[in-house]
């Protein structure tokens, strides 16, 4: 008999309360809770026998868990208390601009750590196949500077401690070549590179137990600036197959995003992780108001497609949340990828249920995130060349894996 795919989702009311508190995304926590909650998808389901959901409400992480990554000089400084340190301290750790303080910023901070980390556990310690942290998926934070409204890093700490676990059983591998360690892939759907989880991982520490794979715009002057951000060069000294970008130009469809997930299924298949921690920002959907790609909910190559693919992979399954500036479209593609997950898969065309935030779903009043008349500028010639060049990168890795 099979077992029962073990779901768990984290959140709670104060979570909510103190993510909503985000300047670059107000109210967004509030909102996607409660169209999950509308839609009832963490209740029991005759429909979904196969899945158990259970409801997480995690604690905030402790000081000392945020300098399993950040420097300590910076966390003193992010979570002072009083908050407000002096404006060269400021500069110098990035606590300014698109990161400055706001009023509840050490609650957010050790909030989200904290959330991201007990979902990591959860999968660590074998009590879940899925966990799902809408909250976290702030990937743009360094070690000791804030970046891209991003404070921490919880996507470090959540790998981390993923790289700590045991490796998964898996059906899959051969009972006489079990893995001492684990193998932990981050991929990550932002519109924006994921550089601060890739700086973290880049070089020889943690080569062939985490590997990075960033899908993202890439455009003169578009943030953040990397030079990390550009299709791999196989030839560079400096190239490293467990830290991979493929970046896509504006316009980005589902036609594109279904063409280049032959490389995403190609690079999990030679990878082979026990664990999967997927960066859902969606601020790549249509209508978004960053308008860098043209991304939509359903059909082939939409994003619920993409996710699908992932969760159907043998291995455990983190699902983190990250950009997304429409606060309905955000709302509605979580709560679409959380159906997924618990093995209800609602429809795009599905009605918004009457509930307190109802009124911001106009004027569709539908789940769906339908494409633009936008031109996709990723062409069959560009489509090629990443194909021909991660055909060779996933012969690399698999060199590499193999030493």
């Amino acid at each position: 008999m099979v077992e029962p795919r073990r779901i768990t989702y984290v959140a709670s009311e104060k979570l909510a309360k103190t993510s909503s508190l985000l300047p670059s995304n107000r109210n967004r926590s509030t909102f996607v809770h409660a169209l999950i909650t509308a839609f009832d998808l963490l209740r029991p389901s005759p429909s979904a026998a196969s899945r158990v959901v259970s409801l997480l409400r995690p604690s905030p992480a402790s000081e000392s868990d945020l300098t399993a990554y950040h420097d300590r000089c910076y966390v003193d400084a992010l979570l002072a208390d009083p908050p407000g340190p002096d404006r060269t301290t400021c500069n110098e750790f990035g606590l300014e601009g698109d990161c400055a303080f706001f009023p509840g910023l050490r609650e957010y901070a050790l909030g989200v750590a904290g959330a991201s980390m007990a979902a990591a556990r959860e999968l660590a310690e074998g009590r879940c196949d899925i966990a799902i942290c809408w909250d976290g998926g702030r990937h743009h934070a360094h070690k000791s500077l804030a970046s891209g409204f991003c404070y921490v890093n919880d996507c470090v700490l959540a790998l981390l401690v993923l790289r700590r676990a045991s490796p998964a059983p898996s059906p899959s591998l051969d009972p006489g070549n079990v893995r001492k360690k684990s193998r932990v892939m981050y991929l990550d759907l932002d519109v924006h590179y994921g550089d601060g989880v890739a700086a973290a991982f880049r070089g020889a520490g943690a080569r062939g137990q985490v590997l990075t794979l960033s899908i993202h715009h890439a455009a003169l002057g578009f943030f953040p600036a990397s030079e990390h951000a550009v299709l791999p060069d196989i030839s560079s000294a400096a190239f490293d197959p467990f830290a991979l970008s493929l970046p896509l130009h504006a316009g980005a469809s589902c036609a594109t995003f279904a063409r280049v997930w032959r490389t995403v299924d190609r690079v999990l298949e030679a990878f082979a992780p026990d664990y999967i921690v997927l960066q859902c920002g969606v601020d790549g959907l249509a209508e978004d108001p960053l308008g860098a790609w043209n991304w939509s909910l359903g059909g082939e190559g939409g994003l619920a497609w993409c996710v699908q693919r992932v969760l159907d992979s043998p291995a455990k399954v983190l699902l983190l949340g990250g950009g997304g500036y429409s606060l309905p479209n955000t709302a509605r593609a979580w709560a679409l990828l959380t159906s997924l997950a618990c093995g209800v898969p609602l429809s795009p065309d599905t009605p918004i249920p009457n509930h307190a935030g109802f009124t911001v779903y106009a004027p569709s009043f539908t789940l769906d995130v339908p494409p633009s008349n936008v031109r996709d500028e990723n062409t069959e010639d560009y489509l090629t060349e990443v194909d021909a060049i991660f055909e060779r990168v996933v012969e690399i890795l698999r060199t590499r894996l193999a030493l």
